[in-house]
């Protein structure tokens, strides 16, 4: 394999029941800026079926080309018939960068696509670089059970492959004029290629709040003490109009589903506020949340790791601070309705 004949930065544009998912946007931003230090084009792979108006919004956040790859044996994904028409167009168009999304599609994908392509795949990559010297890809993760961070490089094969965890890059402005190249593309997909067949799609029946969404944040780790100590949180979050999340220490204890767990084994979030109540601040946790846009943090601890990296940092123990919180928020509202 000679390395000069790949060329090009592709991201997997992942899309279910016709509608992208946002960390195919927030991918397509990085991969904008990558594609630009290295003055290449920037594709978005986009398989499906009927998905091809998905097109003009992948150019309005970045996308010079788009491949919809139609089929009505990728209206669902399965492994075998996504990881066949993603190899093929990789074959055949040999991309130097590929960039997908840690979901749970693209955690499934991902490998198999490296594997068959022969190729090194970085996991759950929390920041992407081009190594001045080299223009290699850098590709940064949490490693040791997320108490070091790890830049790893593939230097021999191509493509240089990484799953990026959803919230780490911003959805980037669509300010772009819209346009691009858009091709449609009908792979040759066989049933026999399909090992597997899709008998029910069952969605959770509880309806779950994505926290990566969320604009306010309250978040309770150990320090909260018990699973009935978060009905505070509960309280505060609700007069904030925010969502209640939790540390991993809270999720092990039973205090919180782990559908809201913040942190490196739960999601990155970027609120505009993050309240860490009872949280000390592990390296696991910080990097789910340090880039929210103000953060602050309740603890005993003044010397706690949290207390470091908070915009406002309240020492005191949070079973007392919570409720006049609260209730001064009640005040200022009641203060507001008067007027």
């Amino acid at each position: 394999m000679e390395k000069e004949e790949y060329k090009g930065v592709w991201i997997f544009a992942e899309q279910r029941e016709g509608a992208l998912q946002k960390v195919s946007l927030q991918i397509l931003g990085k991969g904008r800026e990558l594609a630009d230090e290295l003055g290449v084009e920037l594709t978005a792979v986009l398989p499906g079926e009927g998905i091809k108006g998905l097109a003009g919004e992948l150019f309005a956040h970045g996308a010079d080309r788009v491949l919809a790859v139609e089929h009505a044996f990728l209206k669902n994904y399965t492994t075998d018939a996504y990881t066949k028409v993603v190899c093929e167009l990789v074959n055949e168009r040999k991309p130097e960068i590929f960039i997908i999304g840690a979901t749970n599609i693209g955690r499934d994908l991902g490998p198999r696509v490296a594997a068959r392509l022969e190729t090194g795949l970085t996991a759950d990559c929390t920041g992407l670089a081009l190594c001045p010297d080299t223009a290699n890809l850098l590709m940064t993760r949490p490693a040791f059970g997320g108490n070091l961070m790890a830049t790893i490089i593939c230097q021999e094969h191509r493509p240089q492959m990484s799953t990026v965890r959803p919230g780490v890059f911003e959805i980037p402005q669509g300010c772009r004029t819209g346009k691009g190249i858009l091709e449609e593309i009908i792979p040759d997909l066989m049933p026999e290629d399909i090992r597997t067949d899709i008998v029910e799609i069952a969605k959770a029946a509880k309806q779950v709040v994505d926290i990566g969404e969320a604009k306010i944040l309250v978040s309770g780790g150990r320090g909260v003490g018990c699973k009935e100590n978060f009905s505070l949180l509960y309280d505060l979050a609700d007069e904030l109009n925010g969502v209640v999340s939790g540390s991993r220490a809270a999720v092990d204890a039973g205090w919180i589903d782990k559908a809201y767990q913040v942190g490196q084994t739960g999601k990155t979030v970027r609120p505009q506020v993050y309240i860490a109540c009872g949280i000390s601040g592990a390296i696991q946790h910080l990097a789910g949340m340090q880039e929210s846009d103000y953060i602050i943090a309740i603890n005993k601890q003044i010397d706690a790791p949290i207390m470091q990296v908070a915009n406002s940092a309240v020492v005191g123990d949070m079973h007392k601070v919570i409720p006049e919180l609260i209730a001064k928020i009640k005040e200022i509202k009641s203060m507001e309705t008067t007027c």
